[in-house]
């Protein structure tokens, strides 16, 4: 079989394939590209039972451009809450701005506008491009650059942006007239289902046939794919500042800068400290530099009276590896004398208040335990 032939028995294959058994997913019930737009943003880096329930929510409350555009950026982060990637959700609320005073509140069809929007890229503004306006424009992402790095016996690094173009430009070529949403789509639900990373499902893999990877035994090697480099470790001493007299069953949080990781959301007070590389906790050192850095960084004066809990969180280049401390707060730290970036909070304020996941967990788990056990 010659390479056109391999391309042409591939995409024959593959569209009446997704048709037959395709998932009911609550964003291909539309082709508004609005919607569309949300889920491919939501779906980077997420499962897609994840996504659902958010997708869901996000749509119900801005189920509009203008809805989501005229939101406070709060409203929008709290309900972005436990995703991740907050910066994603800011950059979607921003480019609803941009189509509201830009495009009329109409998302662009055509590939320079809409890849001109804040934080969309090259696979957001394909799926978005080929799904709602089934416009010929390749949505390459991990499942894509697997599915046809295996196909073709593709020996380049997924890894480098060299290979990602080439393959995009594969994936243009591929699509059938009339269909590009679809093969899209279908490309997109094969690397998910069928064609996973480990253990591919190649007896029930519509174009197995031709898959020159598996027809050389190569389908577990395939594709090459250079390893990432592994999260700076950042250890950090956590302060659960908890309330005495009018503040008794509160917690003391503060909002982050406005800028940088995870800006203006909101947090437990926290510093940097020594700590070795999976090392225990040194309590007596860790709580005296906790009490420290919050006096002279931000003028919060708490007295640490022991350690609680360790966790941790990753992001994609630092991972946090948290001591918890119980903290008394100084007498003197009354609300009016709080930094405007502190707040006391009670359970029953958390959901005014947008937090990164590590965080919510901490504060379901304390006041989920009924706070001084």
């Amino acid at each position: 079989m010659t390479s056109q032939q391999s391309k042409a028995y591939f995409s024959a294959r593959l569209v009446p394939w997704y048709r037959h058994v395709k998932r009911d997913l609550p964003w291909r019930r539309t082709r508004d590209p609005y919607h569309i737009w949300i889920s491919e943003i939501m779906l980077q880096q997420t499962r897609v039972e994840a996504v659902i329930p958010y997708f869901l929510r996000f749509t119900e409350r801005f189920p509009t451009i203008d809805a989501l555009a005229d939101a406070p950026e709060e409203d929008v982060l709290k309900l972005w809450e436990g995703l991740g990637y907050y910066s994603r959700a800011r950059n979607l609320q921003a480019a609803a701005r941009e189509v509201r005073d830009e495009h009329g509140g109409i998302v662009p069809s055509t590939k320079e506008a809409v890849s001109a929007l804040k934080g969309v890229g090259p696979y957001t503004a394909g799926a978005i491009l080929s799904i709602a306006y089934n416009v010929p424009e390749p949505a390459v992402d991990g499942n894509v650059m697997r599915v046809l790095s295996r196909y073709f016996a593709l020996e380049d690094d997924i890894a480098k942006p060299a290979t990602r173009v080439k393959i995009e430009k594969l994936a243009k070529e591929l699509i059938p007239d009339g269909a590009a949403g679809d093969f899209n789509q279908g490309l997109m639900e094969l690397g998910a289902t069928v064609c996973t990373p480990r253990s591919p499902k190649c007896l029930v893999c519509p174009v197995m046939e031709h898959c020159a990877a598996r027809i050389a035994g190569r389908e577990e090697e395939l594709p090459i794919k250079t390893k990432a480099k592994k999260p700076r470790l950042e250890p950090r001493a956590v302060a659960l500042v908890e309330g005495e007299g009018a503040q008794a069953g509160k917690l003391l949080i503060r909002q982050r800068p406005q800028e940088g990781l995870l800006a203006r959301m909101w947090e437990l007070p926290h510093v940097p400290v020594e700590r070795a590389p999976g090392a225990e906790p040194d309590a007596p050192a860790e709580m005296d530099a906790l009490a420290r850095e919050l006096a002279s960084g931000d003028g919060v004066a708490v007295w640490p009276s022991g350690w609680w809990l360790n966790t941790e969180h990753v992001f994609s280049h630092i991972r946090w590896e948290l001591a918890v401390y119980r903290c008394r707060p100084d007498a003197r730290l009354r609300p009016e004398a709080l930094p405007p970036h502190y707040r006391w909070i009670g359970p029953e304020d958390v959901d005014a208040y947008a937090f990164p996941n590590v965080f919510v967990r901490l504060l379901q788990r304390y006041w989920g335990r009924g706070g001084a056990s």
